[in-house]
């Protein structure tokens, strides 16, 4: 099987960053403790995310800098290996916060 191109990669981030976002738009930080469908969804989004992260050329992540790869590889391993115990509170951060700056990087990036 081919690897996905960079370009690919970037949209697939974008677009599992969005899911994330929308999934959340009319929750709450307690539904991730009381939701197991809505907690596992996100978790997964961003584990998609990561994923697509650690495959993104090293030329392409010097190019766009400003992405905070490193991190999001890391909470990607965090959520497949830590799975047990993860902290709802880190989730709903990245979703509500990093996320949002996450999609308007790869927009600005990826726009032109």
């Amino acid at each position: 099987m081919k690897q996905p191109d960079d370009a690919m990669l970037l949209c697939d981030m974008r677009d599992f960053a969005g899911k994330a976002i929308a999934a959340a738009r009319s929750r709450q930080r307690p539904d991730l403790d009381s939701d197991d469908v809505f907690a596992a969804a996100t978790e997964r989004f961003i584990e998609v995310i990561g994923e697509a992260a650690s495959r993104v050329s090293e030329t392409t992540r010097e190019k766009l800098s400003a992405v905070p790869w490193y991190e999001i590889v890391g909470m990607r391993n965090r959520l497949i290996h830590g799975y047990a115990s993860v902290d709802h509170d880190v989730v709903w951060a990245v979703i509500t916060l990093d996320l949002p700056a996450l999609v308007a990087a790869l927009d600005a990036a990826t726009e032109g």
